[in-house]
């Protein structure tokens, strides 16, 4: 017997730092919206733990006990008084450390399949305590939609959505560690003054009329300097996107994937095939968001 559960990536459309916290934490703003690029984790009994993956970047990706996933299941077994006897097979389609939350999804895909696995009927609550706990992105990979997240962006307030947003998304040559990227991020902001993360009022409205051109105009990611600061050829990529009429251009959370908003579908597709030929990034692919969180197929 097996449970397979879909799990959307996230692009974050507003990133708020504020400063590092005595625990190494940073309070954020966090407006996460979920989009159609997705990994499918598919749980099986078996005699002991066991992680699989296949799929783009697969290599990539730990197939031992600090896996998300992995860790996912023996959290919810250990809850549950039982053992983590189950195969998880990952099939990524997420990029692998692009700051799309592609670990966080198996995370939170690996819990909902073991959880429907075992039948441990736990709550929703439970498995969100359990999500924040395996890290910041994955209560938000099992919720999905759009949502603002406190605190280090654990804590979830579901947002309305008026419509679907476009997004082309621009793999690069190499990855990124989100640590790195948050220690960057305090090099930079040494001997000056870190305001309180807030969610801006104008984004939220954007986000709830469903308006393309509006969103454009209010989106941020106070990690954006940082990424660029490690990884300065991404500035090509962003300026290859707007150069071929994106309504606006980002490095997708700690990066270093790169987002690029289009008005409909069509313009993402001529964005999509002027970043190909650009020669800037690795890969290129379009998605919509919002979509619904993880998911049992």
């Amino acid at each position: 017997m097996s449970v397979t559960v879909r799990v959307p990536a996230k692009v974050n459309v507003q990133l708020a730092v504020g400063a590092a916290r005595p625990d190494g934490y940073h309070d954020l703003a966090n407006v996460f919206l979920a989009v159609g690029l997705y990994d499918e984790v598919t749980v099986t009994a078996a005699d002991g733990l066991r992680v699989t993956c296949a799929g783009p970047d697969a290599e990539q990706v730990p197939l031992d006990r600090t896996n998300l996933a992995a860790r996912a299941a023996l959290l919810l077994a250990e809850r549950y008084g039982r053992d983590a006897d189950v195969h998880l097979h990952i099939a990524k389609d997420i990029p692998v450390a692009g700051g799309m939350a592609g670990g966080s999804a198996d995370g939170a895909g690996a819990l909902l399949a073991c959880d429907a696995l075992w039948g441990t009927g736990a709550s929703r609550e439970e498995l969100l305590d359990i999500c924040a706990e395996l890290g910041s992105d994955v209560p938000f990979s099992l919720v999905g939609g759009a949502a603002l997240g406190t605190g280090r962006g654990e804590r979830l307030t579901e947002l309305e959505v008026g419509g679907a947003f476009h997004w082309v998304f621009a793999m690069a040559s190499r990855g990124l560690s989100t640590p790195a990227v948050f220690r960057e991020f305090d090099r930079l902001g040494e001997g000056r003054e870190i305001p309180e993360p807030v969610a801006s009022r104008e984004l939220l409205d954007a986000l709830a009329k469903g308006d393309a051109d509006a969103l454009a105009a209010t989106v941020s990611n106070d990690l954006q300097p940082a990424a660029l600061s490690l990884f300065p050829e991404l500035a090509d990529t962003l300026a290859a996107g707007r150069a071929a009429g994106a309504s606006v251009s980002l490095v997708s959370g700690s990066g270093p994937t790169t987002a690029f908003l289009a008005r409909d579908a069509e313009a993402a597709e001529g964005i999509a095939g002027a970043l190909r030929a650009s020669g800037t990034c690795r890969m290129v692919r379009t998605a919509a968001g919002p979509v619904p969180g993880a998911t049992v197929v």
